[in-house]
């Protein structure tokens, strides 16, 4: 079933994360059962320890839900601050020990250890790089490695909490063969509603479907996933950057000194800016506001944050930035925002910084703007400003630094 040349991939994944972090700061915490997320009644559950999910606590729970199940838990206010910082520590850790690697979420890491059999081992350095990181951080990592990022990540999910499993070359489609179908990590609740209807429930049954008939049952999805019950995902590993960034800029047909037309479409950009990075499942630590000057004169000014797509919090920084860097005697020709730093997992983050009734409300505003244009839904104090919608950047091929706009 494997073609090509040979690969190894290593997937890692911080156990727990939020909830191994918070333990770090506080001891008493450990071999509890803790919920990190929003601590209101109407908060949800961003992360849980295992011994809360022996009853049947799960992330995105609703968190009186959560409380129900698991009445002894201990409820955490979660701190974005905190999580990025050690995020960025083990990305730093990576990043010197591997030739090349994905960070795919705020936790979560894929690294291409192809060739390095002939130096150390590729189990070896995998073991030794989950070391290290456990040794500087203190916290604890899982590792699943094989011959592709599909089986690699399923692995992972087996040598959990806090362990290490290899699939040799080979032994994919055995190993995946008695595991349920929802092991598969493009499986969701409809996908796997779906195969259960077939009568799929493991993965053993849907490596012996026909290839036509799950074709014709769910089209090119059937097809991958049919492929990757196999043992089989030729994706490649997409090389971390950090400077990776969404951008937004309009520059006038006349300069202006007109406040509230500047102050609203900064409002505007940073709030169309972070419903892409929702769209993507993104998260941005960096905030950049650009001015240039009547003169031609450019000045920028950045930010560093906690990871986050919450629309509240980039427009108030946004705006922040824009506050400190404007000189009002001089006339503006053109201002901008940008976005950078870029990591996936933005729903996750996103559950301990708002309520359920905001988080739905975002998802609602976000559903319309999907379906009817980026312009669909918008605030208020935006409405005087020209669409800024285009082409979404993490859709397709579409360019990561969108065109500027004239007003």
């Amino acid at each position: 079933m494997i073609s090509g040349n040979p690969k190894t991939i290593v997937h890692m994944d911080l156990d727990s994360f939020f909830v191994s972090v918070e333990r770090l700061n506080n001891s008493a915490l450990n071999d509890r059962p803790v919920l990190v997320g929003g601590t209101g009644s109407r908060g949800v559950v961003a992360s849980c320890s295992y011994e809360a999910r022996r009853f049947g606590v799960h992330s995105g729970m609703p968190m009186r839900m959560a409380l129900q199940l698991c009445p002894e838990a201990i409820v955490i206010k979660g701190d974005s601050s905190r999580y990025s910082k050690y995020s960025n520590i083990i990305t730093e850790i990576i990043k010197e020990e591997v030739p090349i690697f994905e960070k795919t979420s705020i936790d979560e890491f894929y690294a291409d250890l192809s060739g390095m059999d002939r130096f150390f081992g590729c189990y070896k350095l995998a073991t030794e790089l989950r070391e290290t990181i456990i040794r500087e951080t203190g916290l604890p990592i899982s590792f699943g490695l094989s011959t592709n990022k599909t089986v690699a990540k399923v692995a992972t999910g087996e040598a959990k909490p806090n362990n290490r499993l290899e699939v040799p070359r080979g032994s994919e489609k055995p190993f995946l063969a008695p595991l349920p179908v929802k092991k598969i990590p493009m499986v969701g609740d409809k996908t796997g509603l779906l195969l259960n209807r077939m009568g799929i429930r493991h993965i053993y049954t849907l490596q012996q479907m026909p290839l036509p008939v799950m074709e014709k049952a769910m089209g090119k999805n059937g097809v991958s996933l049919w492929h990757k019950a196999n043992g089989v995902d030729p994706a490649p590993l997409v090389p971390f950057q950090e400077r990776k960034s969404i951008s937004l800029e309009r520059t006038f047909q006349r300069d202006t000194i007109d406040m509230r037309k500047l102050d609203t479409l900064i409002v505007a950009m940073a709030e169309t800016l972070a419903f892409q990075l929702r769209q993507g499942d993104k998260l941005t630590a960096c905030i950049t506001v650009k001015i240039r000057y009547s003169d031609f004169n450019t000045y920028t000014l950045q930010k560093r944050i906690p990871y986050t797509s919450n629309d509240d919090k980039l427009i108030d920084i946004s705006k922040e930035l824009f506050q400190k860097l404007y000189e009002r005697r001089l006339l503006v020709r053109l201002i901008g925002v940008r976005f950078s730093h870029l990591v996936g997992g933005g729903h996750q983050i996103n559950l301990f910084e708002d309520s359920a009734e905001k988080i739905r409300l975002y998802q609602a505003m976000d559903r319309m703007r999907k379906r009817f244009g980026s312009g669909a839904v918008k605030r208020a104090k935006t409405l005087e400003a020209r669409s800024l919608g285009g082409p979404n950047p993490f859709n397709g091929n579409a360019p990561m630094i969108m065109a500027h706009r004239r007003q």
